[in-house]
């Protein structure tokens, strides 16, 4: 039993949020021209017995295709997690989010390191202060390639964002205002069979300012399945009252599968 407890841990995102990231994914694509879809899903589940009673479940799904002079991606990302009161016996929820992200950025010319981007997201997470939070934005980036195995994308441009704050248990009417994305993602190819990545993104608007960061290290179990190990976090300027924290954080050991 503690065995079976042990490995299901290590599947685990041993979460103090329910925060998923944005559009560049640790599984980004290489620069080289790719005429197909690639997909990875994640999967991560832990259940705990004894003086603690807990679940929790973590999915992910990321999509991307790299042409001449496109280049797609996009993520499905949900988390919940729940918990037994262990004087009461009662069973309440303590996680459950979903994000959902698209981008194509086209290319200037097919070997050219900059583009035009656009990039949309849209969030539920329950615990957040918000019943929903979306973004718009288009702009410019650019990658650049500093060895054969490090490169980097940056991307700055206007938008829009959208959210529905909650305030003691009631949805408030919705707000917008004007924002402005800069986002980078750096991804270094360690050897054949690891990969690091780092993202960093923030929406700077008027009534909130929210910033999102991860860092990622994998590494191939065979040609399709890989390990992977992530710590993130997410921060809000702003929040609906005191007893939410401006800054989620999420450490996450998870199984990766390719196809």
């Amino acid at each position: 039993m503690r065995l079976s407890v042990l490995f299901a841990s290590l599947m685990l995102p041993l979460s103090a949020s329910a925060q998923t990231f944005m559009f560049d994914d640790a599984n980004d694509m290489d620069t080289d021209t790719v005429e197909e879809w690639e997909a990875s899903a994640e999967f991560g589940l832990l259940f705990t017995t004894g003086n603690t009673e807990t679940e929790s479940l973590k999915g992910k799904l990321n999509v991307a295709r790299d042409y001449k002079k496109w280049r797609h991606k996009g993520v499905l990302d949900y988390y919940t997690a729940e918990q037994e009161d262990q004087s009461t016996g009662d069973t309440y929820e303590t996680a459950d989010s979903l994000f959902l992200s698209a981008q194509s950025n086209y290319k200037f010319a097919p070997n050219s390191k900059s583009s035009m981007f656009v990039f949309v997201s849209y969030e539920e997470d329950e615990y957040s202060g918000y019943e929903y939070q979306s973004t718009v934005a288009l702009g410019y980036g650019a990658r650049y390639r500093y060895s054969e195995n490090v490169y980097a994308d940056y991307e700055i441009g206007p938008g829009y964002a959208r959210s529905k704050p909650i305030e003691n248990g009631i949805a408030q009417e919705s707000e917008g205002s004007a924002i402005l994305r800069l986002a980078g993602n750096a991804h270094w190819k360690i050897s054949e069979n690891s990969k690091f990545n780092a993202l960093l993104s923030s929406e700077i608007g008027e009534d909130n300012t929210k910033s999102r960061g991860e860092v990622s290290v994998s590494s191939n179990l065979n040609s399709s399945l890989a390990m992977k190990i992530s710590l993130s976090a997410t921060h809000n300027s702003e929040v609906a009252n005191e007893t939410i924290e401006n800054l989620d954080t999420e450490t996450a050991v998870t199984l990766v599968y390719s196809f």
